[in-house]
């Protein structure tokens, strides 16, 4: 829940028309395990040293959850004096933060084999005098597996140790050690995926907009390219739903700068559709869904049939005047009356007046965004001769 709710604050990303089931399937296949308000690498090594030193000094459920509050937040004060700052979190609200980094990648840390202990956050808070883990390799059998009735660890036991002089002293850059660690997790844990063949095999590369535009996509296992293609697809297709229906908001206010904007754009989506009009018209949907319905999410069938019927006009001859089209313009508007109700902008003034002139306009990418920039991170490290210092 708390996911969904970052993703409606991100700017220029909000699910505004309810495509965001299909939109995470995808995600979700593409890179297990991240969300759109994780940024660097390694947070995912910050989060368990931080708790893996409350642990060792046997700190009380009692008391947990405000000493990891402010360790966290004095680490935020640390990240943004450091050189590389872009992606702190909290950078701007520092000790009044509401959702702390350890929240935003608890789950990813499970996903990721890091993180052992099965349960919430708040849970591990709640429960940790009675299921403290442990520091050490525990007890072991003659054949190095864990006895049985031994405590079984809250983390994974080969996370490297922290730095000397964590967390006072901190930085986004990944010691060569830690990037392979982190890489090896994800090849552990994600085998398939396209996160686990870019830290594998990928090579340092210009950051691009889409995956689809990275520069190694003609080496990408058959699978992940077909996923990939579909992903495309849908991405630029249903892009033009966000863009009327920002163009009838305009409309309703009289922003007649806004709604040429928007008719413009409109314009530069079908010119899109055009240049792939072959792929798009030999596009499987009926393959799209199979892959999209695999995914972690259940996808409502009001969804589905909302999307199925834009496409079948954007992906016809009257994508150019889409516009205009008032068929086009009824199924926007019901759809968000079905999202939204009394709160549906096209039918409420005072909800229209929360409008910037943007809302949803960005086109799919997958949080492509973040997982490019985390395995950038880990890329950069283990490509390094020398552990950094």
């Amino acid at each position: 829940m708390l996911d969904v709710i970052g993703v409606f604050a991100e700017r220029d990303t909000r699910d505004e028309l309810g495509i965001g089931t299909v939109r995470d399937a995808f995600a979700d296949i593409f890179f297990p395990g991240t969300s759109t308000l994780q940024r660097r690498a390694r947070y995912f090594l910050f989060i368990p040293w931080m708790y893996l030193d409350l642990e060792r000094r046997h700190i009380s459920s009692r008391e947990i959850a405000a000493k990891a509050r402010r360790e966290e937040t004095a680490l935020i004060d640390v990240l943004a004096k450091s050189t590389d700052h872009d992606g702190t979190i909290g950078i701007q609200a520092r000790s009044s933060l509401k959702r702390l980094a350890s929240n935003i990648y608890w789950q990813g840390l499970g996903v990721w084999g890091i993180r052992l202990f099965p349960g919430s956050q708040e849970q591990y808070q709640r429960l940790i005098e009675r299921y403290p883990g442990t520091t050490s390799n525990g007890t072991r059998d003659d054949d190095g597996e864990r006895a049985e009735g031994a405590v079984r660890p809250n983390w994974h036991l080969g996370i490297p140790s922290a730095p000397g002089g964590f967390p006072t002293v901190a930085s986004f850059n990944l010691k060569r050690p830690e990037a392979e660690y982190l890489r090896e997790r994800i090849l552990s844990c994600l085998q398939g995926t396209l996160l686990a063949f870019l830290v594998d095999h990928g090579r340092i590369w210009q950051p691009v907009d889409f995956p689809w535009e990275h520069p190694q996509v003609g080496e990408f296992p058959v699978r992940i390219r077909d996923q990939l293609a579909h992903a495309r697809n849908f991405s630029e297709s249903i892009w033009g739903t966000a863009l009327l229906y920002n163009l009838m908001l305009a409309e309703l206010g009289g922003h007649r700068e806004t709604i040429a904007d928007y008719q413009e754009r409109l314009r530069s989506w079908a010119a899109l559709l055009e240049a792939r009009k072959d792929a798009l018209t030999r596009w499987d949907q009926r393959g799209f869904w199979g892959i999209a319905h695999s995914g972690s999410g259940h996808i409502p069938i009001t969804t589905k049939s909302f999307i199925d019927t834009w496409l079948g006009m954007a992906l016809s001859p009257e994508a150019p005047r889409i516009g205009a089209n008032q068929r086009a313009r009824q199924l926007i508007h019901d759809r968000e009356v079905v999202l939204k109700r009394a709160l549906a902008r096209l039918d409420n003034f005072r909800a229209r007046e929360l409008w910037n002139g943007e809302a949803g306009t960005a086109q799919l990418s997958y949080r492509w965004p973040i997982a490019q920039t985390m395995v950038l991170d880990i890329l950069r490290a283990v490509e390094r001769e020398e552990p950094d210092a």
